[in-house]
């Protein structure tokens, strides 16, 4: 990977490291490719690495108890993956699949556990990275036990990492429309109808290539916590 491209320097947790840190950091770095479609590990096996991602998407599920596959979430560009695993050395109970052909950076726990130890700092992101995913959660969760679904659209919509395009802030769905209604608890049919109804409200603007633009982001809040 070249010096220019360094993996750790598109994770957060290791933003606040100098350049000659994230340099010795990058020393550990086992670089890895997967294909889409490819699984990268299944429920139950032992998982003694970090996956940081570089570039791609991995789906990250579990089987429901009536069989079906429940979408948990989704791993983009300077996520992590694994990290329950390192900080608590139980054995995942998720599948993760790439979505699309995707460049991973591999630390082994051994050696993240000495990077821990000589960059405290670390850990604190790594702590500060699970406790935003849990506010996600929650939020999620509390518009889901709403049973509005525009609730659970919005708060999916504003969890979205995004960039900003003529001062717009736009984001691109990362699956397909089902497999986002099947995360949400909702049908296509009407995923499609409620983002409709958002954009004919000015909240949102929908492109081609799953693309979305959020117009009014308060709106799109008052939106995901109804009263």
């Amino acid at each position: 990977m070249p010096q220019g491209d360094l993996c750790v320097t598109r994770v957060p947790i290791f933003q606040g490291l100098s350049r000659q840190e994230q340099m010795r950091v990058a020393e550990f770095v086992r670089p890895a490719h997967v294909a889409k479609g490819e699984v990268v590990y299944t429920p139950g096996q032992s998982v003694s690495r970090l996956l940081v991602m570089h570039s791609g998407q991995l789906k990250v599920s579990q089987a429901a108890a009536n069989g079906q596959e429940q979408i948990l979430r989704t791993v983009t560009d300077g996520d992590v993956v694994g990290e329950r695993a390192f900080l608590t050395g139980h054995r995942p109970n998720d599948l993760v699949v790439a979505l699309e052909d995707s460049r991973m950076c591999v630390f082994d726990h051994a050696d993240l556990a000495g990077l821990l130890r000589d960059y405290p700092d670390v850990g604190l992101r790594m702590l500060r990275t699970l406790s935003d995913r849990l506010a996600s959660v929650e939020r999620l969760l509390a518009a889901i036990t709403s049973s509005d679904v525009s609730a659970r659209i919005a708060a999916y919509l504003l969890d979205l990492p995004g960039s900003m395009r003529d001062g717009v802030l736009t984001l691109r769905l990362p699956m397909a429309k089902q497999e986002i209604a099947s995360y949400l608890g909702t049908t296509p049919e009407t995923l499609s109808r409620r983002l409709a109804a958002l954009a004919a409200s000015g909240v949102i603007e929908l492109h081609a290539r799953r693309d979305v633009s959020i117009l009014d982001i308060d709106a799109l809040e008052d939106v995901a916590t109804p009263r």
